[in-house]
């Protein structure tokens, strides 16, 4: 496995990986909508096929992931692009690391909270507010669970 910083050279891939697996470029979250094709980030590659996928932003000295996609679980992925995010949000100046996800995404919760971060704030009906932007959007999410709500964790950086 091979990781490397999202770049002009892989920037085309990059953005048909995020359509291929986000069904577009674009991202509404907490109601604002942002361009996947703007954010860096880190990529796993094997061979050259991409088998991982971290987004990112940093703004007022906290760093948002904005997307995490790992196509091989439980193999150590998401865990190796979730510290290379937490390596350079620190190296920014980072106070913390924040990300939404959804209230079906009952994997990620997990995820998250096994590596550190906490669950901060909820977002009642955000996702059928983000709908209104983004139609794409699914009824049902994960598990046949309603998809609804935005949950926000984040873990603090010393």
């Amino acid at each position: 496995m091979d990781i490397r910083v999202i770049s002009t050279e892989n920037r085309e891939q990059i953005n048909k990986f995020i359509i291929d697996h986000w069904f577009s470029t674009e991202m509404v979250i907490r109601g604002k909508v942002f361009d996947m094709t703007a954010m860096e980030g880190f990529a796993i590659y094997e061979e050259n096929n991409i088998i991982g996928l971290a987004t990112y932003m940093i703004e007022n000295n906290e760093c948002e992931i904005m997307s995490l996609d790992s196509l091989k679980e439980k193999q150590g992925i998401g865990t190796m692009l979730v510290d290379k995010v937490i390596e350079a949000a620190k190296e920014a100046g980072c106070n913390k690391v924040k990300l939404i996800t959804t209230n079906d995404n009952l994997n990620a919760i997990g995820f998250y909270q096994k590596r550190g971060f906490d669950l901060t704030r909820i977002y009642p009906n955000a996702v059928d507010a983000a709908r209104k932007i983004k139609p794409s959007i699914p009824i049902l999410g994960d598990y046949n669970i309603p998809l609804k709500h935005e949950l926000e964790f984040e873990i603090v950086l010393v």
